[in-house]
């Protein structure tokens, strides 16, 4: 079955221009879809890890495809069962990009691209990120094409 992980680059509000700068990164924002569902978590939504359905204009979102199993969808079922709900680690993100050589995570929150990076590794779509402290939009986006560019 095809998955995949959307990447956000419209203008949206000040939050995505903020996280768009101090990335350095044209994106602000990632989302994981599997069966036309999308898994997210946002800051300033009070649900935290969610699922919703997927409404993207076209114009404002980059997507890269990838084949999970049944298996790996079942994997990632069960982490995702694990987090909803959790919130957003503004803390998190703000300090793995100011001081890139120190990762800091909050226990019990996420910010989207790192929430899915955990997801990806769990299901051994990408591989070890151990000694990662960079995971922006950016990084997973970076990932994802090398784990393509690898399979070909």
């Amino acid at each position: 079955m095809e998955a995949k992980v959307a990447f956000y680059k419209g203008k949206g509000r000040w939050h995505n221009r903020f996280i768009r700068y101090w990335t350095r990164s044209k994106y602000s924002h990632a989302e994981l879809v599997i069966d036309e569902e999308c898994y997210t978590i946002e800051p300033f939504i009070v649900e935290g890890v969610r699922k919703t359905k997927c409404n993207y204009v076209e114009s404002e979102w980059d997507f890269i495809s990838f084949h999970i199993t049944e298996e790996q969808k079942k994997i990632f079922l069960r982490f995702y069962s694990k987090t909803k709900g959790q919130k957003y680690d503004w803390v998190g993100m703000l300090v793995s990009q100011a001081l890139p050589n120190y990762f800091v995570k909050c226990v019990s929150k996420w910010y989207c691209s790192e929430w899915i990076i955990y997801a990806l590794r769990l299901t051994n779509i990408i591989g070890p990120v151990y000694e990662l402290s960079d995971l922006s939009p950016s990084k997973l986006h970076q990932l994802l094409t090398e784990e393509k560019n690898d399979a070909i």
